[in-house]
């Protein structure tokens, strides 16, 4: 069967998708501030100026990489919503999805990067701190709609829950990744499913 051939279009995108896989690779295993462009691009297995004509530097290629991640985790989010036909079901997804967080997020490594870079960097801090007030405001929506069709009232205004299940998703994987001898899956678990069950659901410690 003859290869279909791939457009300049097509070509440039899987370009671009094939260095972003080689950067999130190396990235996760020597750090953002150690991966060199020519690590990137060999890994990817281009050349230097390949790089750069998909990407002005790493800064660049490192947000598309968190913008990626993030559009992922709300298209998982909004399946759950549209799956989801009775309050039971999206409470038994939402929870599964967030207290598996800990487990099933491989990119938590890259947003703790991109946390110390935005700290050390003021021209990387404005983009990254717009990106974080985009998932904040997003996480918000999801809470604010999640209340309205379950009908259970929030404790806390939107997007002050938004920020502690953020905190708190981020704290639970920290300890779980540098200590899992001590802070075991079952006890992340716990942890997430407790907050959902009684912050986000409402529920007592008797139901």
């Amino acid at each position: 069967m003859k290869r279909q051939r791939l457009t300049r279009e097509q070509s440039k995108d899987q370009t671009r998708q094939r260095l972003l896989d080689a950067a999130q690779a190396i990235f996760m295993k020597k750090g953002y501030v150690a991966a060199s462009v020519e690590d990137i691009a060999g890994a990817a297995g281009y050349t230097r100026g390949a790089f750069y004509s998909n990407f002005r530097g790493k800064n660049e290629l490192f947000l598309e990489l968190l913008r990626r991640d993030h559009e992922a985790m709300q298209a998982e989010l909004r399946s759950i919503f549209e799956s989801a036909s009775t309050r039971e079901e999206m409470e038994a997804h939402v929870l599964r999805y967030y207290s598996r967080y800990h487990c099933e997020n491989k990119c938590f490594l890259l947003w703790v990067e991109a946390k110390l870079l935005a700290v050390r960097d003021g021209r990387f801090r404005p983009r990254f701190n717009a990106f974080m007030h985009e998932k904040l405001e997003q996480l918000s929506e999801y809470i604010l709609e999640f209340s309205e069709r379950v009908g259970t009232p929030m404790p806390l205004s939107a997007p002050t829950l938004a920020m502690g299940l953020m905190s708190l998703c981020d704290g639970v994987q920290f300890f779980y990744t540098v200590d899992p001898q001590n802070v075991s899956a079952e006890m992340a678990e716990t942890v997430l499913a407790g907050f959902f069950a009684r912050v986000v659901f409402g529920r007592g410690t008797s139901d």
